[in-house]
């Protein structure tokens, strides 16, 4: 998929999302809806657009379509256009699934500062929903939490979106490499992990989750690119995610019934000189752990042999011992290809949508 059709599928999203939430306000009263259809529906918003838009994808494109989406044949004639594979599940080491669920551990302490820093100006949105989730058996809600939507979400926003952004042919295919190992043909540097990232946060729909997973989505392009592998933010976002919930359910069978009662009221009622100090405990410990977890990120680049890669997402990378530099994955085209832009007008509208949707939310709070 090409990156104006990613930006065309964020928007859907964001539309879908809208719709249902007016939806919602005007016949909730009418019906309840409990909190296990909420999450189906909610990755059902994500994935259903993410598959139409994939099979219209794989067709033959347009006449106006940008040139990367087709590949030159070898005798220099158009081959026909091929179905889009917008992941790459490749398989990765046992020792780099170790230090990526070692490297998301590391990276909560600074999640953990950016989500109390919205605090100021906004209510945790997770642990407004606490209560619902703790009634629910923990089975069901680790598998809703902690897979389910790690799933869906990593394999539309660091596999469709950010693979439509990051590689001219608009997929996370492996190309072989030069030096063996799983390449990926990649354009752009930085841009896309960041806007995707971007789009990753906005789709929470609120300013507090907003603001911590768009640091996370970084985090998890960053594990892409490192491993070569989808299955490396897979990893991280569902562990990120059941500790979670792990964590709720503990606290739960240590606190009791009480727990769920007051779980609310000390977030209503936890002061601002309460906050800064927290913020300031966790911030200490995130000074030392972050970077910690970027050193993991770069081990699993090591490990995968993928420090070129990892190294030409900032625009450049070491030469090779005969001073060439690393050599185009094989049957490459030589020729430079126009590359659309990222930013269109479908992406500028999905975000204003957003800002205007998280602000009337926030507004009437």
């Amino acid at each position: 998929m090409t990156s104006k059709r990613a930006n065309q599928l964020f928007l859907t999203m964001i539309l879908t999302h809208i719709a249902a939430s007016l939806l919602l306000s005007v016949f909730g009263a009418f019906f309840q809806i409990n909190i296990i259809v909420n999450f189906l529906f909610a990755e059902a918003i994500l994935m259903v657009p993410a598959i139409l838009f994939l099979l219209f994808a794989g067709q033959q494109p347009a006449a106006n379509d940008s040139a990367p989406m087709q590949q030159p044949a070898a005798n220099g004639s158009a081959a026909a256009a091929q179905p889009v594979r917008p992941t790459a599940f490749c398989r990765i080491k046992i020792s780099s699934i170790l230090m990526i669920m070692l490297s998301t551990f590391l990276l909560m302490p600074f999640v953990t500062v950016l989500n109390a820093l919205t605090l100021f100006f906004t209510d945790n949105a997770v642990a407004a929903m606490q209560g619902d989730v703790l009634r629910l058996p923990f089975p069901v809600m680790l598998f809703m939490i902690g897979i389910l939507a790690p799933f869906c979400e990593e394999f539309v926003f660091r596999g469709i979106i950010y693979g439509s952004y990051a590689y001219q042919d608009g997929s996370l295919q492996p190309q072989p490499a030069a030096g063996g190992g799983n390449a990926l043909q990649r354009s752009r540097g930085v841009w896309p992990i960041l806007l995707s990232a971007l789009m990753f946060g906005l789709m929470h729909m609120n300013f507090n989750q907003a603001v911590y997973a768009f640091a996370l989505g970084i985090f998890l392009a960053f594990l892409v690119e490192a491993a070569g592998s989808l299955w490396a933010s897979v990893v991280c976002h569902m562990f990120f995610n059941s500790y979670e919930v792990v964590l709720m359910y503990l606290a739960k069978a240590i606190g009791g019934s009480a727990y769920m009662e007051s779980v609310n009221e000390t977030a209503a009622e936890m002061t601002s000189v309460q906050l800064q100090a927290g913020i300031a405990v966790y911030l200490l410990i995130a000074a030392v752990t972050t970077p910690i977890a970027i050193c993991c990120v770069a081990w699993i680049a090591k490990n995968e042999g993928r420090q070129k890669a990892v190294q030409a997402l900032f625009g450049g990378h070491k030469e090779d011992k005969t001073g060439q530099g690393p050599q185009p994955p094989m049957g490459e085209n030589l020729s430079p290809q126009p590359q659309e832009s990222l930013v269109t007008v479908p992406l500028i509208v999905a975000i204003v949508l957003c800002l205007g949707f998280m602000s009337l939310e926030l507004f009437l709070m």
